[in-house]
């Protein structure tokens, strides 16, 4: 089977061979860390786990680089208004990162690079530019990159330069001699905290937010490698300035495949602090398990638009339980070695070599559960158990999920099944079934068998 990706530079699904055979390079935009991560966020660090954890189990070694933006206006503003330091500010955040994105199983890159720490790979790039004639020190002390000197500038968003317009980070200004210019270095301003300002050949300032990312890649792919992700909203202009940037300084194509997730919407409208629709991962936490935000955000492909609702929660909450419900009716799951022989396995790589189609994957191992509901087979448990293992779910023994979140503790519903049970046996069926009735309206919902009576939380 061949991996086969969508490649938003040439705009196809192409397939994919890694310029070092055996060996995936692979960098993804990480978060500007002044704030909480939201749920878009989450849909674009999961989307490219996903990514890493498939190449990982085809065989590959992956070094993955997925970066930290910890020097930017956002910050240096948020810090200002707590008194506190950029760092405390920038490693407070960092944390609440970490903890919130493991609780939905994104797994931790090879590199996790901060800007700060890169600083100098910054400033020689800039200079490189500088003495190619790519970039020129305006009037305000910042140096901007020629956006018009760089022939191929809009080969990534698919526009002439005519039809672009500067985006959401470049700030237009009387410095630049073309609204696209961008900023590469930003000149240090009186009112800014010490710890904002960086020496240069330019001047103190801080690096601007784009050539970030190429200097970090460079430092720790090389300067060219395989894959490079983000969100859409990313492509431009912060990618198709990377590319300027980057290709200016090094003379060559530096990114064989640029991925890009699709756009977050709440309810089919985009999500916005502004119109209240605004969750963080933290929000939703509070009501779901991870585990169901994993699998709720694996049921749609990562490059089509994403729509989150409590709803769409629910109804993931549902299907990951008829999975592990599955699973329970085994138990000792063995675990199993891939084996591509398998018409199981056969189609669930099919799907995801076939642009990480995750939905197409998940239809496998719901074929799969229904084969294991009707034979019980340990063979087939484990088959479910390790090709969901390459989408980060249905780790967890089933107990724990199924019996998860309940109101009452488990001595206390052990209790009730005892009680429960002595009812029976003096055949006071009444009482049993109120016994019944009464841990469901406290959601517990009670299966007997012949070996005796579990429960799992409704």
């Amino acid at each position: 089977m061949t991996l086969r990706i969508y490649n938003t530079l040439t705009r196809r699904v192409e397939d994919f061979s890694p310029i070092e055979p055996g060996h995936v390079r692979m960098y993804v935009c990480g978060m500007t860390i002044y704030d909480l991560c939201h749920v878009g966020h989450a849909r674009m660090m999961m989307a490219f786990d996903v990514v890493y954890r498939w190449l990982v189990a085809r065989g590959y070694r992956v070094t993955y680089v997925r970066n930290i933006t910890d020097i930017e206006d956002k910050i240096i503003k948020r810090a200002v208004e707590r008194n506190i330091s950029i760092r405390q500010l920038t490693n407070e955040m960092i944390a609440a990162m970490r903890a919130d994105i493991g609780a939905i199983g994104v797994a931790t890159p090879t590199h996790e690079p901060r800007a700060t720490d890169h600083v100098q790979g910054m400033v020689d790039m800039i200079g490189t530019l500088e003495q190619k004639g790519l970039a020129y020190r305006a009037s305000t002390g910042d140096v901007n990159y020629s956006v018009r000197k760089f022939p191929s500038y809009g080969k990534l968003s698919g526009k002439s330069l005519d039809d672009l317009r500067a985006g959401e980070r470049v700030a237009v200004d009387d410095g630049k001699q073309d609204p696209l210019d961008f900023v590469l270095w930003k000149s240090a301003k009186p009112e800014e905290p010490a710890d904002a300002k960086y020496d240069s050949p330019f001047g103190p300032g801080r690096p601007g937010w784009h050539i970030e990312c190429s200097a970090m890649s460079c430092a720790l792919l090389g300067e060219r490698f395989d894959i490079h992700g983000g969100g859409m909203d990313l492509q431009f202009p912060h990618h198709e300035n990377e590319i300027a940037q980057s290709e200016g300084a090094l003379g060559h194509p530096f990114v064989n495949v640029w991925m890009h997730n699709g756009f977050l919407n709440v309810d089919n409208v985009k999500m916005s602090k502004s119109l209240g629709n605004f969750f963080t991962i933290r929000d939703v936490l509070k009501h779901y398990d991870g585990e169901t935000l994993r699998f709720f955000m694996l049921r749609t492909h990562y490059r089509s638009p994403f729509n989150y609702s409590d709803a769409h929660l629910d109804d993931a909450r549902s299907a990951l339980r008829r999975l592990y419900t599955a699973l329970a009716s085994v138990a000792d799951v063995p675990e199993v070695a891939m084996d591509l022989a398998n018409p199981a396995e056969q189609a669930f790589h099919a799907a995801m070599d076939d642009d990480f189609n995750t939905p197409g994957a998940l239809a496998v191992l719901f074929d799969l559960a229904a084969e294991l509901n009707r034979n019980k087979s340990p063979a087939v448990a484990g088959q479910l158990k390790a090709l969901a293992a390459t989408l980060g779910i249905l780790q967890q023994s089933p107990a724990a999920f199924l019996q998860a979140g309940s109101l009452l503790d488990d001595a206390t519903i052990q209790l009730r099944l005892e009680e429960r049970q002595t009812a029976k046996q003096a055949r006071d069926f009444a009482r049993a079934d109120q016994i019944r009735k009464e841990l469901e309206a406290a959601g517990i919902l009670l299966k007997d068998s012949p070996q005796g009576t579990t429960w799992v939380k409704a």
